[in-house]
């Protein structure tokens, strides 16, 4: 086979294109991949988004890259504004993808990647596949093995930046686990495996594909010492496997995908130019994507009246009073933690008067007949946007019996201004339940918004998505109710504006350190987007 053209140690090949590989049976499990050399296909235009991941920490010689979240790339309506960047990374068994791979998120730079192995993605065996692989007769490098249609539905989702469900796969009882593991997707997401290029729609997905190109003597060392010492097989076992199935595989599988490839790198992490420029290239591609979400939001829907979706609580006297005290930069910090704690329970209160209730009778002590009503949902959760909204968690406690709890953590980036997704804790189940979301302000509804993007990626019914807020903004109510206009939103107040800042006005100061008694960096709002643990 020909090789691409070399540029100092990188090899990069335009062809995308496959070179017959002997016989019928060869072409046919090949009939997936791109047509041969001469079909010319105009290239596709790169797009854009933002996600998160699994892992929640990829820790590298330099520093720890946190994996699980994504900055909302969503635009003022609530929908997806571009598509994650997709990096294909292809190349023999033990051929170094996954170290390549992690070198290139440490040179990359960017706060939210996904690593997603092709490993997981092995078919379910039948019984008499499991005895083939447990005397290790059975062909696992071969496009058959692997499960396209789910790595291709998987795929697209993340690039959406939508959540997703990856299985487990046990390589020690060639099995997959019964639980599996939930990924968003990111800036960048890197799939690798060794028939990462052998289907032609899974291809049309990837935006770069690399090639990891390592010599064969290497490679059976590196699988050998894997294998033995990960996996618990025998050197002889190894060997016979390597040679039955891996070596035929790659020579007619796996190493003709080399000129799909748009970059190819030779001797693998050894080869840092190559990294560089990949990483170059990714940058000029993400630099386009670039997107102020608060910004964008603080222009959107002004002067427009409130939404019928906007609930605010009665303005009492005691309301009132207590919005007072608690509006006051004079309130000590106990006063500020009981009334804000009163305060609440009232927002509370009347939340749940939204919830969706039946007619039922009971029989009184008297044995009389009581004509009441009763909560028709299957289960009320509460989820808490740390960490403000977690000083709403004892309320709602309070009211209501055997409440389940989750939360999220959403920061904002210091560098961008921009609200990130961070971490997540959900209770199983969560789509069948009505689910009261926990801030005690919001000013633009960035962070909000993401926090009901990530319900419905859990399958929660946007119907069925409470937002409770101390205080909100115009701003946020509008953003929030126009890119969900079936999410009940429940505050006790609203103020009229945002300052340059995108801290409400007059407002009520950082909620989060008036309560915690911590201090806040100047340049903070009192948006829960700027809290932190």
């Amino acid at each position: 086979m020909s090789s691409p053209p070399t540029y100092g140690s990188v090899r990069f090949s335009g062809c995308r294109a496959l070179a017959p590989a002997g016989s019928n049976s060869s072409a046919e499990s090949l009939d997936r991949l791109y047509p041969a050399v001469g079909s010319s296909k105009p290239p596709r235009k790169r797009t854009t988004s933002q996600c998160k991941s699994e892992p929640p920490l990829l820790r590298t010689s330099k520093r720890t890259i946190y994996t699980a979240g994504r900055p909302p790339w969503y635009n003022e309506h609530g929908t997806q504004s571009k598509e994650a960047f997709v990096i294909g990374l292809g190349g023999g068994s033990a051929s170094g993808k996954t170290t390549v791979a992690t070198m290139i998120i440490e040179a990359l730079d960017v706060p939210w990647v996904v690593l997603l192995s092709m490993d997981s993605f092995y078919k379910v065996l039948t019984k008499q596949q499991q005895e083939q692989a447990a005397s290790n007769d059975f062909n696992f490098d071969h496009p058959d093995a692997f499960d396209f249609d789910l790595i291709i539905a998987t795929l697209k989702k993340l690039k959406q930046g939508k959540s997703v469900k990856i299985p487990i796969y046990d390589f020690t009882t060639h099995s997959r686990k019964k639980e599996w593991k939930t990924l968003y997707g990111a800036n960048v997401i890197i799939f690798e495996g060794i028939m990462a290029f052998a289907d032609k729609e899974l291809l049309k997905l990837l935006d770069l594909k690399i090639f990891v190109d390592t010599d064969s003597d290497i490679r059976l060392v590196r699988r050998l010492r894997r294998d033995i010492s990960e996996r618990g097989r025998d050197i002889e076992g190894v060997i016979k496997q390597y040679n039955k199935f891996v070596k035929p595989a790659f020579d007619q599988y796996i190493q003709p995908t080399m000129r799909l490839a748009d970059i190819v790198v030779p001797r693998g992490s050894g080869n840092t130019v190559a990294i560089d420029l990949i990483v170059q290239h990714v940058h000029s591609q993400l630099e386009e994507r670039e997107l102020s979400v608060r910004a964008a939001l603080a222009s959107a829907h002004q002067y427009h009246p409130l939404p019928q979706t906007l609930s605010v609580l009665k303005s009492t006297p005691q309301v009132r009073g207590m919005h007072t005290i608690i509006r006051n930069k004079e309130t000590s910090r106990d006063e500020f933690i009981f009334y804000s704690k009163r305060l609440m329970r009232l927002l509370i209160e009347h939340a749940l008067s939204f919830l969706p209730f039946q007619s039922c009778t009971v029989q009184t002590p008297q044995g009389q007949d009581y004509e009441g009503r009763t909560y028709s949902g299957k289960q009320i959760t509460g989820v808490s946007i740390l960490r403000a909204g977690e000083t709403m968690e004892p309320a709602l406690r309070a009211v209501c019996k055997d409440v389940r709890i989750g939360t999220i953590l959403i920061q904002t980036n210091c560098n961008t201004g921009e609200p990130e997704l961070h971490y997540l804790r959900l209770p199983k189940d969560i789509s069948e339940d009505h689910v009261i979301l926990m801030d005690c302000t919001v000013s633009t509804g960035a962070a909000a918004m993401m926090a009901v993007r990530v319900l419905l990626d859990h399958d929660v019914p946007e119907d069925k998505i409470f937002l409770l807020s101390l205080l909100m903004a115009e701003m946020g109510v509008h953003s929030v109710a126009y890119a969900f206009p079936r999410v009940k939103i429940i505050t006790t107040a609203v103020d009229k504006k945002v300052n340059d800042l995108f801290r409400i006005i007059p407002g009520i100061g950082n909620f989060g350190d008036r309560y915690f008694g911590t201090d806040a960096p100047p340049d903070w709002s009192d948006d829960e987007d700027a809290l932190s643990t």
